[in-house]
């Protein structure tokens, strides 16, 4: 049984083939289009991996979309009809997208695809959550999602037995952690789901000096681990900005406006809304560890990819082992919604082998059947073959060479892991600003990523435990006191339908 995921229309689109329960490939749109988080269907993503695969369109019996249109189209009509006539320019700019393409998927699916065959549509969440469990390799975990919104849900808890998972708890929009990261990139003048990144790299060369600004204006936060954004201050439920002047006058500046300089304050705002986010989410694990009774846990949604927040909760130390799924945001949800049918449509028992997390795209150029060699040849860029590479990049690379490295399988997911990689020397104290100047043309505080052998990375870094504090929404931090009795969940917490899966 041949199953395609398919993730689209907001950011990051993205396609993943599902075989008898293996996943074969899975690979962004941008990756082909050279559009930065194309959002466009993902044409260009389905055709290379039914290409890879080897098959047809004839040849897939499902194909299932990673969220619900509907749904989602109810929860933005609910919000502008509670926000009129305030909200009538987000009426004006989101209702014509929906009523002309977004809201009509399966007739979209068939056009571009010219498939006649079975269409589902998962959960946004669940596709989340089927993502990070199926691909971790766990038989039994607690399951963690938060992003910026799906459908209703921002947040969720759930656990995954076997084959299958249960959404426990989860909480809606517009009370959201990852639309709260958003207001605050914005504020520091980078792009809404794309520069989210950016704000964490800022974030270590400040202070925390507004965090309690943020406790007592901006979120409330309840020892159910629930929390409630306060609204007044944020524009994107109604407006077409995240923030408004509310917000601005909170901090006694206004929005840096992009490509401008930075100063201390916005790296100190950074900071701040970095270490209370750390708090709140650690919280958010020790709820769940004491609703679900795991000893594991894994992760998904896009404020997973904060890596200092990861491993804030790693060195808590509340579960005994931890799964971050590599593609945490709406892309890597292609695979979830393949997974979602297979398991929770199917009713299939065999989870498969996993190929591999990280590795599935594709493996060289595609240019017709040439040869790299050729294409080199054709366009006059100077090359070599040579009999020992890894000995002639090592070299290279400790005469301050720059490598673009290209071998294998392309990563899927945002970040490059050694299959599509700069290389260079980190001994070299001007390399950061060499490569962020000359290669990555962009701002001069973005941090690189290190690569090390396995053997001496004990040597080089270390996790840190700690006591585990967090904000229990009275202007204090306390230590965790006791469990929290699994009936005593606040209404923040909606209980969530089991049917995750509709035609």
């Amino acid at each position: 049984m041949i199953i395609l995921g398919i993730s689209a229309y907001y950011h990051d689109s993205a396609a993943a083939l599902l075989k008898d329960g293996v996943l074969l490939c899975a690979i962004q749109e941008e990756r082909l289009s050279r559009i930065k988080h194309d959002k466009s269907f993902p044409e260009f993503a389905i055709n290379k991996c039914m290409s890879m695969a080897g098959v047809g369109i004839n040849d897939i019996n499902c194909i299932i979309y990673y969220e619900k249109p509907f749904l989602k189209f109810e929860r933005i009509i609910d919000t502008i009809t509670a926000g009129i006539p305030f909200s009538f320019s987000h009426f004006m700019s989101a209702i014509p997208l929906w009523v002309k393409k977004r809201l009509w998927i399966s007739s979209e699916i068939k056009k571009k695809l010219n498939y006649q065959g079975e269409i589902l549509f998962a959960n946004h969440h669940d596709s989340h959550a089927a993502a990070a469990f199926y691909t971790s390799g766990f038989d039994d975990a607690a399951i963690i999602t938060l992003d910026g919104v799906g459908e209703f849900a921002t947040t969720t808890i759930g656990i995954g037995t076997g084959n299958k998972i249960e959404i426990l708890r989860e909480q809606h929009f517009p009370h959201s952690l990852g639309l709260l990261y958003s207001a605050f990139t914005q504020y520091c003048g980078f792009k809404v789901n794309s520069g989210e990144y950016k704000l964490m790299g800022l974030a270590p060369y400040g202070k925390p000096l507004y965090k309690q600004l943020i406790y007592d204006h901006l979120i409330r936060v309840y020892p159910d681990g629930s929390y409630e954004l306060q609204m007044k201050y944020f524009d994107y439920a109604e407006g077409l900005r995240m923030i408004n002047s509310r917000f601005e006058k909170l901090f006694g500046k206004p929005m840096r406006l992009a490509e401008s300089s930075i100063d201390q304050f916005y790296m100190d705002v950074a900071a701040s809304l970095q270490e209370v986010v750390e708090e709140i989410v650690i919280k958010l694990v020790v709820v769940s560890k004491d609703l679900t009774q795991k000893n594991k846990v894994v992760f998904a949604g896009g404020v997973m990819l904060n890596c200092k927040l990861n491993q804030k909760i790693v060195e808590a130390g509340v579960y005994e082992d931890h799964y971050f799924y590599p593609c945490p945001g709406d892309a890597g949800s292609a695979a979830g919604a393949a997974y979602l049918a297979w398991h929770n449509y199917y009713r299939k028992e065999n989870r498969g082998v996993l190929q591999d997390e990280v590795y599935l795209g594709h493996e060289a150029i595609d240019c017709k059947g040439d040869r790299i060699e050729d294409i080199l040849s054709h366009f006059k860029v100077p090359f070599s073959v040579e009999g020992n590479v890894y000995n002639k990049i090592a070299t290279e690379i400790a005469k301050g060479k720059i490598i673009g490295w290209f071998n294998g399988r392309m990563e899927f997911g945002p970040r490059a892991l050694g299959n599509r990689s700069i290389l260079a020397d980190p001994r070299r104290a001007e390399m950061k600003s060499i490569l962020n100047e000359k290669i990555k043309l962009r701002e001069q505080f973005r941090p690189f990523a290190p690569a090390i052998l396995a053997d001496k990375a004990s040597g080089y870094f270390h996790l840190h435990s700690y006591k585990i504090q967090y904000y229990d929404g009275n202007s204090s931090i306390q230590k965790r006191s006791g469990k929290i009795d699994a009936g005593c969940y606040s209404q923040r917490w909606n209980r969530t339908d089991s049917n995750c899966l509709s035609k």
